[in-house]
């Protein structure tokens, strides 16, 4: 008996048109994101020119700018950053709920792949570890994830 054929995307840059949606708000987590995702984008063959970072107020806003770029033809992936920290009230709730359900509404109508790399924490700490500038950083792992996702549509 013969086996199964795999098919599998490619974690590589090359010839793949990524953009990056990124909030602003919490930047002091966000901007390492941003870094792992765009230092994941070197490590994988792109080139630092061929990188597009938009920047968005917050994480409630990014799945509109993600529709809009998906839908754009231009890009063959989107990498969504941003950081929500659980405080007192049930606002956590509504910005990451949407977010994540926005932003899943976004590939699903576009068929662009959206990585979700956006960090829903309970504390700072939580976040400033998850975006760690070395192994960990789940801003690099969001554009791995895109990467896979692009190569693998393509062979779809």
């Amino acid at each position: 008996m013969t086996e199964p054929r795999a098919i599998e995307g490619e974690v590589s840059a090359r010839g793949q048109r990524v953009v990056i949606v990124a909030a602003r708000f919490n930047d002091f987590i966000v901007s390492s994101l941003v870094k792992g995702a765009a230092a994941a984008w070197l490590e994988h063959g792109g080139a630092a020119a061929d990188l597009a970072i938009i920047r968005v107020p917050g994480a409630f806003e990014l799945p509109l700018a993600a529709r809009k770029l998906g839908a754009s033809g231009r890009y063959d992936a989107v990498v969504a950053l941003g950081c929500v920290i659980r405080g007192d009230t049930p606002h956590f709730e509504y910005v990451a709920g949407e977010c994540a359900r926005g932003l899943q509404q976004a590939s699903l109508e576009t068929g662009v792949p959206v990585a979700f790399g956006v960090l829903t924490v309970d504390t700072v700490d939580q976040a400033l570890e998850r975006a760690a500038t070395n192994a960990g950083n789940k801003g690099g792992e969001a554009m791995e994830t895109a990467l896979e996702m692009a190569s693998l549509l393509k062979l779809l």
